[in-house]
């Protein structure tokens, strides 16, 4: 098998910063899965308020950034190029341990099922060997435009 390399995950999902929360893919199987990962360095900008004196990256955050991988793995699909995928669901979301400052987060996401535009990813997120987060991930395809180039 020849070696393909991980596209920048900036040239298949629409996410830019502050708003990009993945640093980089270091895998990616088109539609089936993902890996990425997330250095949290002391300046990050959700760390300011969140907690002064403790900064933990907050769960949501962490739910965001599993989506975004499992985007990735989705998005570059053939079918799904160049459009956008959007939240449609969260289940069985757990938070098991902090993510502090200096923490390499490494996030998959598994594509597990999909119907229409509309699928499932299950997503796991993790600092060395410890789960520090897991969910359910519900996602939507938007509709590519007309040939006349409307939606």
């Amino acid at each position: 098998m020849e070696y393909q390399p991980v596209p920048d995950i900036r040239d298949i999902i629409p996410h830019r910063p502050p708003f990009l929360l993945v640093d980089a893919l270091t895998e990616l199987q088109p539609g089936k899965r993902a890996r990425g990962t997330k250095c949290v360095a002391p300046d990050e900008w959700f760390l300011q308020g969140h907690f002064p004196g403790l900064p933990i990256m907050p769960g949501v955050l962490i739910i965001e950034a599993m989506a975004q991988v499992g985007a990735a793995a989705l998005l570059a699909e053939d079918e799904y190029r160049g459009l956008r995928a959007y939240f449609a669901g969260i289940n069985r979301a757990r938070f098991r341990r902090k993510v502090v400052p200096g923490d390499l987060l490494v996030i998959e996401t598994e594509l597990v099922r999909k119907w229409g535009r509309m699928g499932i990813g299950a997503a796991v997120a993790m600092v060395g060997d410890k789960v520090v987060a897991e969910a359910e991930i519900m996602f939507a395809v938007e509709q590519p435009p007309n040939k006349d180039g409307k939606e």
